[in-house]
């Protein structure tokens, strides 16, 4: 069990920071990789991977930490430390500095049910827990949330699947 949880966490730590591995190996070998699967909840597994401590440590300023560890069947578009620094300084700071906007930007990056970005060939709309729709898009080979790249491997955790992308999801206000 340890042994899937460290596999999970690694796999996880070298999406966020390596980038998608669709560029390096081809979208085709992409689409055969199955999620890995990572023994705890989704907040272990971002707790377990450095480059999501930005995210993990706004999750817990915002009190989503208990629902995200709680919650069933939800996918987690996750953006890295790169992601959150590549925000201007005063965006992040009103962001973090206004617990409503904070949640409403975090819960953007969570969609009901278990959803594989891969398989969007085409656009497609869907739900996210803040209320608003995120747009899923396949294009010269990469798989896009938005404006945002997702990563190539996925992690399924016992409630959920996590997603890395490489920017932050904002929503419109």
């Amino acid at each position: 069990m340890k042994l899937k949880s460290l596999s999970a966490a690694l796999v996880m730590a070298a999406s966020a920071t390596v980038g998608t591995q669709a560029q390096a190996n081809g979208f085709a070998a992409c689409l055969q990789a199955a999620p890995v699967t990572f023994d705890g909840t989704i907040v272990d597994a971002a707790v377990a991977t450095p480059a999501l401590s930005t995210l993990v440590d706004l999750v817990t300023a915002a009190g989503l930490a208990e629902t995200l560890a709680t919650a069933e069947d939800i996918t987690v578009y996750a953006p890295t430390n790169d992601a959150f620094a590549a925000i201007p300084e005063p965006v992040l700071n009103a962001i973090g500095g206004d617990v409503d906007l904070l949640t409403s930007v975090l819960t953007y990056h969570v969609s009901p049910g278990l959803r594989d970005p891969r398989f969007h060939f085409t656009a497609v709309e869907r739900p996210t827990l803040q209320g608003a729709n995120v747009y899923f898009d396949f294009n010269n080979g990469r798989v896009r949330v938005n404006q945002s790249e997702v990563s190539c491997t996925g992690v399924r955790t016992d409630n959920g699947l996590v997603w890395i992308i490489d920017s932050v999801l904002l929503p419109q206000f």
